[in-house]
C-alpha cells in the first residue's frame, strides 16, 4: 500500500466564518492566547484564521492555515531541517531544532506561520485544558498547522487504521472542511479535488498545495 497524501478541501461556500474551526485548533493544538497588546502589534499566534475580503458590498471568507506544499519554501530556506517533508505529504515541524531564524516565515507566500515571541501562558483556568498530546512550543520558535497530526499518528496506530479527523473539521458546523487520503479515489476530499469550483490558493507560484478550495465564481458585469 503506498503512502497517503493527506489533503483538505474547503468549501466556501458551506463556510459561514463562525470561527468554531479557529477555536478548535487553538484548544486542539495548545496555541498560546495572545492579548489585546500583542493583537494591536501584530503578533497573533492563531494556526488557523478567517480571512475576510470585500467584493463589492458582500464580504467573502477564507479559512486560511498551512497549505502542506509538496514543494514548500519554508522547507528549502531553514538552516537546521527544522521544518520538513513527510512521505505522507504533511509539512513537519521539528520545534526542539528550530533556533528563531524566521526564514521560512519570510518564505512562505501564503503567511501562515506564526513567530512564538513570549513564553506561553494561559489564564487560569485556561491551563488545565491542555491537550497533553501535544508539545508546549516554547519562546524563540516557528509555529504553523499540522493537519492535526497527533490525530494522524493516533488513528494509524490503531488496527485497522481509522480515518483521522482534525479538530477544525470535527467541529465545523456547515460541514465545510473535509479532510483525507488524496492517493485514495475513493476519498472524499480526491472527489472534491475533481469539482468545477475547485482551485489552490496562488497556484503558479508551483508550491503545490494540499489545501484546495471551493467556490463558484461570480463575474460582475461591467459597469
Amino acid at each position: 500500500m503506498s503512502e497517503p497524501r493527506w489533503g483538505m478541501v474547503i468549501d466556501l461556500d458551506l463556510c459561514n466564518g463562525c470561527q468554531a474551526c479557529v477555536v478548535a485548533c487553538q484548544a486542539e493544538n495548545n496555541v498560546p492566547l495572545s492579548d489585546e497588546e500583542a493583537c494591536l502589534r501584530g503578533k497573533e499566534l492563531n494556526w488557523l484564521r478567517i480571512q475576510r475580503y470585500w467584493v463589492g458590498d458582500r464580504v467573502v471568507l477564507l479559512p486560511l492555515m498551512c497549505q502542506q506544499c509538496e514543494m514548500a519554501p519554508c522547507e528549502q530556506v531553514c538552516p537546521t531541517f527544522a521544518t520538513a517533508h513527510s512521505p505522507s505529504g504533511l509539512n513537519e515541524m521539528t520545534y526542539n531544532r528550530c533556533i528563531g531564524t524566521r526564514l521560512c516565515i519570510n518564505a512562505c507566500p501564503y503567511k501562515v506561520r506564526v513567530f512564538n515571541w513570549r513564553e506561553p501562558r494561559w489564564p487560569e483556568p485556561l491551563g488545565e485544558q491542555l491537550n497533553p498530546d501535544v508539545s508546549v512550543r516554547t519562546r524563540g520558535v516557528s509555529e504553523k498547522c499540522t493537519f492535526c497530526v497527533q490525530r494522524i499518528r493516533e488513528a494509524g496506530w490503531q488496527s485497522p487504521p481509522v480515518q483521522p479527523v482534525p479538530a477544525c473539521v470535527q467541529t465545523c458546523p456547515t460541514r465545510a472542511i473535509q479532510f483525507g487520503d488524496m492517493n485514495d479515489p475513493e476519498s472524499a476530499v480526491a472527489k472534491l479535488a475533481h469539482d468545477p469550483r475547485a482551485y489552490c490558493l496562488l497556484e503558479d507560484f508551483g508550491t503545490k498545495p494540499a489545501v484546495i478550495y471551493l467556490k463558484k465564481i461570480e463575474y460582475e458585469p461591467d459597469q
